[in-house]
């Protein structure tokens, strides 16, 4: 038996099909609330979309603990082998709005909400170990070469190029883009990282510097440019499609979590900064352990309520997992807790994709879509403190270790001018075979092709201080493609297990 239509106020609907005339040609009578509701509602039925990040695609899952990491965290999810928890994960394009398409040359976002019993604790990262900048300072700056030019409205490579050419730590990211990992055939093939260095300190009060990574149980699959446009050209949600149909099939997606873990004193010792988002850390030097699985078996019954409501943020930590002086991480702290604060509105966390499966209690008051009732364990406890014995109270237990700093306020630029260049030397040198570094020098010389001969010149000499075979390699594709004379050059290995590698 079919249910009976409401207004919004649950009140019943006589008809859904015509409007409230006078007479049978009209005109409509402003009486006609429904009619008014509906186109309200409908006129509203849209939030901006993020600045960054804004095509998504999303599952439902769990994630259960498999090994055991208490000697580095105390936080409850890992206090035992068999623990689990539900999880949230949205994977994404950086600069696409949401219509761009799915397979576009372009970072992956990848990031996780882990519904824990001490609160949410969010992994928001890439399909890269590293980024393109390490201080916050200049996100604003990089994002807008992402976007559209202001005159003409179309994406800039001159800009993309000018800005890299500028802040060469850049390279390191640019050089993983343009290759055969800037594609990916979706998001159930590649790998995701929580790219920052974090923190997780035991019960001893021990804290260790660790990275996250999201190792994938799929094989690792990629586009060429050319495979991208043809699947681009059938369709644009290819993404949403594969990852949809996969779930609603029962073939679930998995990754395994690992973690590089460093301890506290030995960040000073090693010849890099291992806060830097641009470097990462040697496997050889900081093997991966192994923590738990992930697995992907739902699809969300409604895509806005728990897909684009989502908001993930690195400001969602538990007791046990914290922070670094990463300069990016600081920023990012900040940064998108307060989007969504603008995006979804004050009370964005008490949304159903969002709110915590763990008791709450927080003296947030009113606002903007104060749908919920008070939090605070006591009806007159609107403040804190109070005389009430039953209202919330701050636990000290959960206190984390002081984190050891040193030296004077000021604005450090790195000191060492080619620390920038000696991990993507590696990559470039020792961990990418010779046809994958075809295949990028033709990537790279294509992406470059718009640009003007001084923003060329400035990317060149950044290459060359790379390796100077990444410049005649990138300057060789470039006099190739002007000729057509591209035959020779390598298809791609669509599908094959990623190793892991000492550089990656």
């Amino acid at each position: 038996m079919s249910k009976r239509l409401t207004t919004s106020a649950g009140t019943p609907v006589p008809t859904n099909e015509t409007s409230a005339t006078a007479g049978p040609r009209g005109p409509v009578l402003l009486e006609d609330y429904q009619l008014i509701e509906k186109l309200a509602h409908q006129n509203r039925e849209r939030i901006p979309e993020r600045v960054v990040h804004a095509k998504g695609w999303g599952a439902q899952g769990t994630f259960t603990v498999t090994h055991d990491i208490s000697q580095y965290t105390c936080a409850k999810l890992f206090s035992k082998v068999g623990n689990s928890c539900d999880i949230l994960s949205r994977w994404s394009t950086v600069a696409g709005e949401q219509g761009a398409a799915d397979a576009e040359r372009d970072v992956r976002g990848f990031s996780v909400k882990f519904y824990t019993e001490e609160g949410n604790w969010d992994m928001v990262g890439n399909n890269t170990p590293i980024f393109f900048i390490r201080d916050a300072y200049k996100f604003p700056d990089f994002i807008r070469t992402q976007k559209r030019h202001p005159k003409t409205n179309l994406r800039s490579p001159e800009a993309m190029f000018d800005f890299w050419a500028g802040q060469p730590e850049s390279v390191h990211q640019v050089t993983i883009l343009m290759s055969d990992r800037g594609i990916p055939q979706n998001p159930m093939h590649m790998h995701g990282y929580g790219s920052h260095t974090f923190s997780m300190w035991n019960d001893k009060g021990e804290r260790f510097w660790v990275k996250f990574h999201f190792r994938c149980q799929q094989p690792i699959k990629n586009y060429t440019n050319e495979q991208a446009e043809k699947i681009v050209g059938e369709t644009r949600e290819s993404y949403q499609e594969d990852l949809y149909n996969a779930i609603d099939e029962g073939n679930f997606p998995k990754w395994e979590l690992n973690i590089q873990v460093m301890p506290e004193e030995q960040a000073a010792e090693l010849d890099f900064n291992p806060f830097d988002l641009t470097k990462v850390w040697s496997h050889k030097d900081f093997p991966l352990i192994p923590v738990g699985m992930l697995e992907f078996n739902k699809n969300p019954d409604n895509y806005f309520q728990m897909i684009e409501n989502a908001a993930f943020s690195p400001s969602n930590k538990v007791p046990g997992i914290g922070f670094s002086p990463d300069k990016m991480l600081q920023g990012r702290v900040f940064a998108y807790a307060d989007a969504h604060r603008y995006r979804l509105g004050t009370h964005y966390e008490a949304l159903p994709a969002n709110a915590p499966k763990c008791p709450v209690h927080t003296y947030h008051k009113d606002g903007s879509m104060r749908f919920f009732p008070q939090q605070t364990g006591h009806p007159d406890a609107y403040y804190e403190p109070n005389q009430y014995e039953e209202s919330a109270k701050a636990d000290p237990s959960v206190m984390e270790p002081p984190l050891k700093i040193s030296g004077d306020a000021d604005r450090y630029a790195q000191e060492d001018k080619d620390a920038d260049y000696v991990q993507p030397r590696a990559l470039y040198k020792e961990v990418l075979g010779d046809d994958e570094r075809k295949r990028l020098h033709l990537n790279m010389a294509r992406a470059m092709a718009p640009v003007s001969d001084s923003v060329r010149d400035r990317w060149y000499a950044v290459l060359e201080r790379v390796h100077p075979d990444y410049l005649a390699g990138v300057k060789k594709a470039a006099s190739d493609l002007e000729s057509g004379n591209i035959d020779d050059y390598p298809g791609i290995p669509v599908t094959g297990d990623t190793p892991v590698r000492a550089a990656e």
